[in-house]
């Protein structure tokens, strides 16, 4: 795909964040959209402005952890636009806890969002991509798709596992020659809502000596940097550019390169970074020894 205007793109998570972004910069380039969410108010929020923008907008509530109305929306995104070019497997969620901490179904609630909602988003789109001559299958991954860290190993789990995913796909698209191909994308820290709503429990306050609202709170002030809107203008021209990975934030780029150079010896700087970060952590004040009200 060397443009995008007069095409046809389907968005998952489109009610905020990157995926609203994408759908203001796709209907700015003259792309017709699909949008979908679970989030019906921020979707239609989202749709409304979209509109706006001179392009035809359809909306769907979507859960992408259900794979009959995955497919459902895809063969409707088809009956309501004639056909769809690309899809952008955006919708995610985040979760933190130890290993040891969370529950089975922790993993199973994250793995239904972040990992299967791409996997039924690529299988339900594909034929319809292929139908169409030309298409662009896009799978965000994170930068915790490159490495890992304590804490975090089920939201590591899924952005390890739509890699593979989506490397195999390209190369399986590569052999096949069409006229369909493949992007993994990386993204650094966004500023989106997602450290706000990540679910955590309470081995990751042993862990790092933080209560959830602080570790919410530090990661969104100090490691969300990049805007949902530059994200998406990366995106898309590494879409353009039928790049197979798209990284997105210098501190994205760091991290590769740390982990291309110390592909084991990185995990020992994250625990040391992370005990020291765990022994200066400010205390909250006990009950105890919290001053009286005057």
């Amino acid at each position: 795909m060397k443009s995008f205007e007069n095409k046809v793109a389907a968005v998952t998570g489109a009610g905020s964040g990157i995926g609203r972004a994408l759908a203001y910069r796709l209907a700015r380039q003259g792309c017709h959209l699909a949008l979908a969410d679970v989030n019906a108010v921020g979707l239609a929020e989202t749709a409304e402005q979209a509109r706006k923008l001179g392009v035809t907008v359809t909306e769907a509530r979507v859960d992408v952890s259900d794979r009959d109305a995955v497919h459902a929306w895809a063969e409707q995104v088809v009956k309501d636009h004639g056909r769809v070019n690309a899809i952008f497997n955006n919708a995610g969620v985040a979760q933190g806890g130890t290993i040891e901490g969370n529950d089975y179904a922790d993993y199973e609630w994250i793995m239904g969002i972040n990992f299967w909602g791409v996997v039924y988003g690529t299988k339900a789109f594909l034929p319809y991509l292929k139908a169409a001559g030309e298409g662009h299958i896009v799978n965000v991954s994170s930068v915790f798709g490159l490495f890992a860290q304590p804490g975090m190993s089920a939201y590591n789990a899924t952005k390890f596992a739509v890699r593979g995913f989506t490397e195999s796909l390209r190369q399986e698209l590569d052999m096949a020659g069409g006229g369909v191909s493949a992007s993994c994308v990386h993204p650094g820290g966004i500023k989106t809502n997602i450290a706000k709503t990540a679910r955590m429990n309470e081995s990751m306050t042993k862990l790092t000596g933080q209560d959830a609202e602080e570790q919410r709170q530090q990661f969104n002030d100090q490691l969300l940097r990049t805007t949902p809107d530059r994200a998406a203008e990366v995106i898309i021209n590494g879409v353009l550019r039928n790049k197979r990975r798209i990284l997105i934030g210098a501190d994205a780029w760091a991290l590769d390169g740390m982990q291309r150079l110390m592909p084991t010896f990185y995990q020992r700087l994250v625990v040391g970074s992370m005990r020291l970060a765990a022994r200066f952590a400010p205390k909250k004040p006990s009950k105890a020894s919290a001053p009286a009200e005057q």
